[in-house]
């Protein structure tokens, strides 16, 4: 499993937008993706902080998605108006929290 996790910080009067934009592309809509769980959440409107969490069933799953022509044009318009850390990490030994 492909766990993608971090932030993004934009400007305030585009949170509403950014985040209409990152629905149109949700892999987590798509059936077959590969996409266990995909997110994004407002961590501090204000600051315009967002969090990023996705789960991925495997590299292949990931890296189809950043491939597809709805993620790039994504990317071309989001990615000179957004800043921040959003980095990749290889999961195993998955249990509940509580076990």
């Amino acid at each position: 499993m492909i766990i993608v996790l971090g932030h993004v910080d934009i400007a305030p009067s585009d949170v509403d937008d950014f985040l209409n934009d990152i629905e149109a592309i949700n892999p987590a809509n798509k059936a077959g993706s590969g996409c266990l769980s995909y997110a994004v959440a407002i961590a501090n409107r204000k600051a315009a902080r967002l969090l990023v969490a996705e789960r991925w069933q495997d590299q292949p799953s990931l890296s189809a998605h950043l491939a597809r022509r709805e993620t790039g044009a994504f990317v071309g318009k989001w990615s000179d108006r957004m800043q921040g850390e959003v980095l990749k990490y290889d999961a195993a030994n998955e249990r509940p929290l509580m076990a």
